[in-house]
């Protein structure tokens, strides 16, 4: 700890995925969920900047419109981007392609064309639902690639592992650290089993992909699952679009204090 209290940052380079991620408000959350999701911009900043004290070196962020909608809109991430930017200058920044059932890949690859990023995070299969990559999806990726946008390809499922190779493998980046995250159980109440983390590392092996990864779990049994990950190597997104939860089971009072009770779990 540092003489203030903040939790001291671990080292690391720019090319490697930091040991914690949080996600603060996710796409579906608001207010009603917990007081302290946050919804717009200003809130978005501060809540990074409590978060990145707490020991988060990175924060994957949705931004929402007027009513509260999760929204790929270009105009809104690069205002967020800039703010965060200005406000946690050492923080990695990772906006999101998420579809949530309402966006298509060429909205998908539409944003990731139009926004500057440090980071980006694809649901591969949202990108890919054929499972069979296009000339389209290869461009994108090789343009964030020259873009230096680190891509966190998230895999709901082992079985994408091997859509991710393929993917790789198409756009000529196959030898490139891979970042992924690793999502166990589903929001919607599919338990999260720490169990389930081993068929992704399975898959990573079978399919020889150098992968820099990380998971994130829902509910109460998000806990077991941070352990689990930790112990096998791996690194974690926590925050409050997958659970509100402490590592106790009490509900947390906002993201930053329970990004700072998991950050003592990597430090």
């Amino acid at each position: 700890l540092l003489n203030n209290g903040e939790i001291k940052m671990p080292f690391y380079k720019p090319n490697e995925l930091p040991k914690l991620m949080v996600s603060p408000n996710g796409s579906r959350k608001m207010k009603k969920d917990h007081p302290e999701i946050p919804m717009t911009i200003p809130e978005i900043v501060n809540t990074a900047k409590n978060c990145f004290n707490a020991g988060a070196g990175a924060i994957h962020f949705h931004v929402r419109d007027e009513s509260g909608k999760h929204v790929l809109d270009s105009g809104l991430y690069k205002e967020a981007l800039k703010e965060l930017e200005n406000e946690v200058p050492k923080m990695h920044l990772q906006i999101t392609t998420e579809a949530v059932g309402r966006y298509s890949p060429e909205e998908m690859r539409k944003l990731a064309y139009d926004v500057s990023t440090p980071g980006i995070s694809i649901g591969i299969r949202e990108l890919i639902p054929s499972f069979k990559p296009t000339v389209e999806d290869i461009k994108i990726y090789q343009h964030l690639n020259e873009k230096e946008t680190k891509i966190q390809h998230i895999c709901y499922s082992p079985e994408e592992v091997d859509l991710l190779a393929l993917t790789l493998k198409k756009a000529g980046l196959n030898e490139q650290n891979a970042w992924c995250l690793f999502v166990i159980g589903h929001y919607s109440g599919e338990l999260s089993y720490p169990k389930n983390i081993q068929p992704y590392l399975d898959k990573v092996k079978e399919n020889h992909v150098l992968a820099d990864w990380a998971i994130c779990a829902f509910g109460k049994e998000e806990a077991n699952c941070i352990e689990k990950a930790i112990s096998l190597g791996g690194k974690v997104r926590v925050g409050f679009e997958n659970s509100l939860f402490m590592l106790d089971g009490e509900i947390s009072p906002d993201n930053e204090t329970k990004v700072k009770a998991v950050s003592a779990l990597l430090n």
